[in-house]
């Protein structure tokens, strides 16, 4: 089911957030599980002492899972619109398409991810800044009234 409304510039700001966040995350989840030492992308496993970590194995899977493969899931969800019915069980905004809601939980999942990174490592750099602000921003795009107009179902109808 595709849009027949003109599509707003904020909705392709919101698209290109994730193109950014999916592949960030899968190149760098990627390195991560090639090289779990952090060698290949020269981050030293002494980062991870106060995290429940010995290599960057499992964080490089979670990351490239999460933010990298869901990102680009939901990127294809919003562009073509598939009903996959399973999708509409995680989504409580009846009126608006269940991927809209994902993209939103996308930003929320981020946010949570850097802030439990620069605890368990202990400081704060420039990329969690990056990425912070990233989850922040899909997040506002995501609940700004042109998006939400856009993803209406129906005119607002409600799904049943």
């Amino acid at each position: 089911m595709k849009p027949t409304k003109r599509r707003p510039f904020t909705v392709t700001l919101l698209y290109i957030f994730h193109i950014f966040l999916g592949v960030g995350a899968l190149a760098g989840g990627g390195s991560m599980v090639i090289d779990p030492s952090g060698d290949l992308i020269h981050i030293p496993t002494s980062m991870l002492e106060r995290s429940p970590f010995s290599d960057f194995l499992i964080p490089g899977i979670l990351l490239f899972i999460v933010f990298g493969i869901l990102p680009m899931l939901v990127l294809y969800g919003l562009i073509k619109r598939p009903e996959w019915h399973w999708v509409n069980t995680l989504n409580p905004f009846k009126k608006l398409y269940s991927f809209w809601a994902l993209s939103l939980y996308i930003g929320f999942g981020l946010i949570i991810w850097i802030m439990v990174q620069t605890y368990m490592l202990d400081s704060v750099v420039i990329i969690h800044l990056v990425y912070m602000s990233l989850g922040l921003l899909i997040q506002a795009v995501t609940l700004l009234p042109s998006v939400q107009s856009y993803f209406l179902l129906d005119g607002g109808t409600e799904r049943r």
